[in-house]
């Protein structure tokens, strides 16, 4: 029976998750998102990185600076992350990282653990990469790694783990057993590096949404003139896990009150009877405010 179950929850996870890619991909750039809610959150969530939803709750990433980066010094901070639930309440919370590298990122959860990088406040640094237990918040440390690791993303299907680093520039890949552990930990960042060719927005926050394809949300600051004033753009991305090579792009029209596009932060997106709805925490500190946007996809 409890075998009968696990298939049952595999194929409807399978079903959810095509669901969610073929919306996706109809997605345009004028596609009306209407929005559903704006909840305050009633705790410090200090500069949101990463969210996943997990049932009715919510788990998100932060840094909590205590002293702010100059030059190349990456600063000094804390790793946070939250539980709350749909009314904006803080249920719990850890935090991650050591010393210097207390800048948590994207993350993903894969059914069983949520994956979460900290890292030096600055590219090119050095990251831990943790597997946590929702339910109990229980955070394992997976690996060390030479390189800023900004995100994570868990392909279930392949069972690899990838890697995005400051701003998606590059990705690296790392193989996991059966026991979540990384196989080819001791690969080094020069081998396993991969750039990414994609340009138009840098990634924030990644997720697994099924056929060894991860959705990524972020954005990009333009200028008409090199004195002129900044436009910044937020835009998603389905991109193909097996060459790293974006397979869907798609403008996101959404700005928060403050000016900061939706996709400035965490994101999680899912399937509803008629289209998607998004779930957006672009504001930090006294501002973070989770939205929530709905869109009729045909």
């Amino acid at each position: 029976m409890k075998y009968l179950v696990l298939i049952i929850c595999l194929l409807y996870q399978i079903g959810a998750q095509s669901q969610l890619l073929d919306r996706l991909t109809r997605l345009r750039p004028d596609t009306p998102w209407k929005q559903v809610a704006a909840v305050r959150l009633q705790f410090p969530a200090f500069h949101p990185q990463g969210m996943v939803k997990i049932g009715d709750f919510f788990y998100m990433s932060s840094v909590e600076v205590t002293r702010k980066r100059q030059n190349n010094d990456g600063g000094e901070g804390i790793g946070h992350l939250f539980k709350f639930d749909s009314t904006g309440k803080l249920l719990a919370e850890i935090t991650l990282g050591e010393g210097l590298l207390y800048h948590p990122g994207g993350i993903d959860f894969d059914g069983e653990f949520i994956w979460v990088p900290v890292a030096e406040y600055r590219p090119d640094s050095r990251s831990i990469l943790y597997r946590v237990a929702p339910k109990t918040l229980k955070a394992t440390e997976v690996m060390r790694f030479n390189d800023h690791i900004g995100g994570l993303v868990h392909d279930t299907d392949a069972h690899v783990l990838k890697g995005i680093s400051w701003g998606g520039r590059r990705f690296y890949q790392w193989e996991l057993n059966a026991r979540s552990d990384i196989t080819n930990a001791f690969v080094s960042p020069e081998k396993l590096r991969i750039t990414n060719p994609s340009f138009y927005i840098d990634y924030q926050d990644c997720h697994y949404i099924g056929q060894h394809k991860m959705l990524c949300a972020g954005l990009k600051k333009y200028k008409k003139a090199p004195d002129g004033p900044e436009f910044a753009l937020g835009g998603l991305e389905v991109v193909d896990m097996k060459d790293n090579r974006p397979v869907f792009q798609v403008p996101l029209l959404l700005w928060s009150p403050t000016g900061a596009p939706m996709t400035n932060n965490p994101f999680w997106m899912e399937s509803t009877a008629t289209g998607l709805r998004g779930y957006f925490v672009p504001d930090d500190d006294a501002a973070s405010t989770l939205y929530v946007y709905e869109a009729a996809v045909k």
